[in-house]
């Protein structure tokens, strides 16, 4: 049994054309398993939903920005918290901009329902017992600070207790993690798209799965981050330059710089 983890596309398909050509350049897979944010915030939202839905045996876990589509939420900052500071207000301005190009494209092209339809979580047996959780932010929730890579061992066990899992996947932070607390591993493949510096290639996991156990292993593959730039452009992106910043490392991770 083989398993790829893929998370984090954001409607980046340059991206995840290159990760899928990787996946099968390995000898492929028996199952895509994707742990949400599919659509929101790149140049082709409908070109990365059209890739995932055509892949064999897929199975997601929806994130955060899957939901917002559906719901018209936002990220944060909210506007009264943007309203305090003008470099906020602009981030605000250019997330709310974004988010509605994105949900115009897929509503246009019949893809709400189907964002609609994700469940929040994905649970498999592997052959040797192991019991795999997959959800985007947390056990319970696809949403909020989640599973952090500058989580404390007792903030993990708090987030873990009762998830009926030995094995949790989780996206939401672009940050390859692999850790164990108590009887829980924790693994985030990373992103593969908006990548934090230093290293900007895509990430994902493979994971092999027998009688006798598991092994897993991360991924990188580089992909054309000038390509996506030259997209946001051709597009007319309304958020264009800050989703090309990620593709120069110019955007810090949150927990990099708190």
């Amino acid at each position: 049994m083989r398993l790829a983890l893929l998370s984090d596309i954001h409607g980046n398909s340059i991206a995840l054309d290159a990760v899928l050509a990787d996946i099968q350049a390995q000898g492929g897979v028996n199952t895509h398993l994707i742990l949400g944010d599919l659509a929101a915030i790149g140049h082709d939202p409908i070109g990365a939903l059209e890739r995932i839905a055509a892949l064999p045996n897929v199975r997601i876990a929806r994130g955060n920005t899957d939901r917002y589509l559906v719901t018209g939420e936002t990220p944060a900052p909210t506007l009264d918290a943007a309203k305090m500071n003008d470099a906020t207000l602009l981030k605000f301005a250019q997330v709310a901009k974004s988010f509605a190009w994105t949900q115009g494209a897929v509503a246009t092209n019949g893809w709400l329902n189907w964002l609609a339809a994700l469940p929040l979580e994905q649970r498999i047996a592997l052959p040797d017992g192991t019991r795999l959780l997959a959800v985007h932010a947390a056990p319970g929730n696809d949403d909020g600070r989640g599973i952090s890579p500058d989580a404390s061992d007792d903030e993990l066990q708090s987030l873990l207790e009762n998830c009926d899992a030995d094995l949790v996947c989780v996206g939401h932070h672009h940050c390859v993690m692999d850790r164990r607390v108590g009887k829980v591993r924790v693994v985030n493949p990373g992103s593969v798209s908006n990548p934090f510096p230093p290293d900007l290639r895509a990430s994902y996991a493979l994971l092999d799965a027998d009688a006798s156990g598991y092994r897993l292993e991360h991924r990188r593959v580089e992909y054309d981050r000038a390509a996506v730039i030259a997209e946001l452009r051709r597009v007319g992106h309304p958020a264009g330059e800050y989703v090309a910043r990620f593709m120069r490392g110019q955007n810090l991770a949150p927990w990099s710089h708190t």
